[in-house]
């Protein structure tokens, strides 16, 4: 049983929904990660997903492709970024990484796993990797307790989102919008229905991300959701670390998610 499914399986029994920052690794460095991590933990956020920047995301929207941008341009790559992540000696929540394919393949698919395990990372969200290509590397995963994380969306054909779910372990990541990553005013009241379709074909928790931002999206979802990432509005603040004291910054993103927090499990 993998850290994430201790996780989840706790928080059900507690009647609760994770809430998940997402946050872009090295951007503006990785002491700046690290801090904001411990501060989000503090504030009792249940899972990290660290985005490691790559040159062209295929999912995200402009505010998170801007802080891969900045990242790259610092030279920031995997092993430091699984260096930081096995630094957090105080965080017990778990991690897991968002990254390019290109990545792993490049590093190799176990090679990647033995080393994210080392460095205390539970599993990885890879949004470029076909259903129809993963089944050798969701095989490793599954043998190193390693989540492989998969992604459906509201265009996803039923067919393919059943396999989707066969082939994921931790959770399984529902995109609430069609499109990009980014902040949203509304989000669509269709994922009440499909994500209701989607707990009938799988035990999975279900985690719903893009597009949520504020306390209303996170109180909607609530009914819905084992979980839900928020990850544009919190890169938009972060990119602010450039030209503010950074204790401000990450007292401002730990004071936002705590709001959040209150409004998933009030």
């Amino acid at each position: 049983m993998s850290q994430i499914d201790d996780l989840f399986t706790g928080l059900r029994s507690a009647g609760k929904k994770a809430f998940m920052p997402f946050v872009t690794a090295g951007d503006p460095d990785l002491e700046f990660t690290a801090a904001l991590i411990q501060e989000l933990a503090r504030r009792g956020c249940h899972l990290f997903e660290v985005g490691a920047p790559y040159s062209d995301p295929i999912a995200d929207g402009p505010v998170i492709q801007a802080s891969y941008t900045r990242a790259l341009a610092k030279g920031i790559r995997v092993p430091a970024i699984l260096e930081m992540l096995g630094g957090l000696k105080d965080v017990s929540a778990p991690r897991v990484t968002m990254l390019s394919y290109a990545i792993i393949h490049r590093r190799g698919l176990e090679q990647f796993v033995i080393d994210a395990k080392a460095a205390g990372v539970s599993g990885a969200i890879v949004p470029d990797l076909l259903v129809e290509e993963s089944e050798a590397f969701a095989e490793i995963c599954q043998r190193h307790d390693f989540s492989l994380i998969q992604l459906v969306t509201p265009t996803t054909p039923r067919e393919r989102a059943v396999r989707i779910a066969q082939l994921s372990t931790g959770f399984l990541y529902y995109v609430s919008v069609t499109g990009i990553t980014g902040e949203r005013t509304e989000l669509p009241p269709s994922i009440v229905d499909n994500v209701g379709w989607l707990r009938e074909q799988t035990d999975l928790p279900i985690c719903i991300g893009f597009g949520v931002s504020q306390p209303e999206h996170v109180k909607m979802l609530a009914p819905v959701a084992d979980g839900v990432i928020v990850g544009s509005a919190i890169v938009r603040q972060i990119a602010a670390a450039e030209e503010r004291p950074r204790a401000d910054v990450i007292q401002e993103i730990g004071d936002y998610a705590a709001t959040l927090l209150a409004a998933l499990n009030d």
